[in-house]
């Protein structure tokens, strides 16, 4: 195992259990190591400070999963954080509603670059750089242990890997997957395309927002922006909406859309299904035509150089929907873009509600759930929120 030394003036946030370490915190990289290749971290006097895995020459050099001594890096290893990861969403789990959610995050369940979602007897996985595929065949074989699962597919098709030239993986790494998963989410039914869906199928980290939404909607015209699957419009007519649009630019999001509402035996009546571009959309509607509009767009910011462009974005629909709203109408805006800080949200929704002439108020506020659980010293990893403001 490699030995790299901190500089001492970047031993803090190793020893604050940061899991990044940057290529300019090490006072050498030896040449040969790659990807996954494991690595022991030592301050300049020799003392040890955490171990971890290569991860590449570039900005990120190695990222870190233990904080411990001469802990042994295998199969029981994987099975040791797979197990921990789960015992923290033993809520869910308990819960007969719920049988899909989030079992492990990644840097924040201290298994860096790797994410693994539980759709019913199924796990998705996603090896988001080259050093945690490294140990793919260790990590199935530990969630086929711990979780038990009747199949594993894999979807790598991330934008990091790309970054890190690895080949994309998308296939089944253990037992069968059918092409389309049953589950539960607080008691109601939803059909997931685990296999060419967004993300991993569908976007669990809304849960608890989905769940918010249904005591503002009750004999409330609902307008579901960005809709994909349709998870918001469900809760919304199973809470009683007098009707839901559901406005998405993917055809097969709004075809399983449709299907989700047929599996909830929800009346088809009082739902609309439209494919089109949500800003054009929004843009020909008049005030006072729905009285609570969710915007759940994907991410307006990617890069960091483009904080501004995407915030624009982000203003200019927020805008629209609250030009649409009437008084006491209520809008649920999100944004899942990682460089866009909760701050900068909300000064953007105070631009966009002074450039539409409306008085708002913040009813709550909403990051990530309690299958997303954040280390503290990891503000890279925060991503989401969502505001639920009202009109007066």
């Amino acid at each position: 195992m490699n030995t790299l030394t901190v500089q001492q003036s970047r031993v803090g946030p190793v020893r604050g259990r940061h899991p990044w370490v940057f290529s300019g915190a090490l006072a050498a990289i030896p040449e040969g190591l790659k990807s996954g290749d494991l690595v022991i971290l030592a301050d300049p006097t020799g003392v040890f400070l955490a171990q971890g895995y290569f991860n590449s020459y570039s900005q990120i050099a190695v990222r870190l999963w233990s904080w411990e001594q001469g802990e042994v890096i295998d199969q029981n290893f994987f099975s040791k954080r797979i197990r921990a990861a789960l015992k923290s969403r033993e809520q869910l789990i308990a819960s007969k509603r719920t049988n899909a959610y989030r079992v492990v995050y990644a840097e924040n369940d201290l298994l860096p670059g790797l994410v693994v979602d539980r759709y019913a007897d199924y796990a998705v996985v996603q090896f988001h750089t080259a050093g945690i595929a490294a140990w793919k065949k260790q990590i199935v074989a530990a969630l086929v242990e711990v979780l038990g699962p009747t199949g594993i597919y894999e979807r790598s098709d991330v934008k990091n890997r790309e970054r890190e030239a690895n080949e994309e993986k998308n296939n089944v790494l253990y037992g069968s997957v059918p092409e389309q998963i049953k589950i539960k989410e607080n008691g109601l039914t939803f059909i997931v395309d685990v296999r060419g869906g967004q993300k991993t199928g569908f976007f669990l980290d809304q849960r608890d927002k989905r769940l918010a939404l249904q005591k503002y909607v009750k004999d409330k015209k609902v307008l579901n922006c960005f809709s994909y699957t349709g998870g918001f419009s469900v809760y919304a007519l199973a809470a009683g909406a007098s009707s839901v649009v559901s406005v998405d630019s993917s055809e097969p999001a709004l075809e399983l859309a449709e299907k989700n509402i047929a599996a909830n035996k929800l009346p088809a009546d009082r739902c609309e299904f439209i494919l089109a571009d949500v800003k054009q959309y929004l843009q020909g509607q008049e005030q006072g035509a729905f009285e609570v509009i969710v915007l759940d767009p994907p991410a307006f910011v990617k890069d960091r150089h483009k904080i501004k462009e995407g915030l624009q974005g982000y203003r200019k629909i927020n805008e629209l929907a609250l030009r649409i709203l009437p008084e006491n109408g209520i809008l649920v805006t999100a944004s899942c873009s990682a460089h866009v800080t909760l701050a900068d949200f909300r000064f953007m929704l105070s631009e966009a509600a002074a450039r539409a002439g409306r008085t708002v108020q913040i009813l709550e506020t909403f990051t990530h759930g309690i299958d997303h659980p954040e280390l503290v010293a990891f503000t890279e990893g925060e991503y989401l929120k969502c505001f639920f403001v009202k009109v007066i």
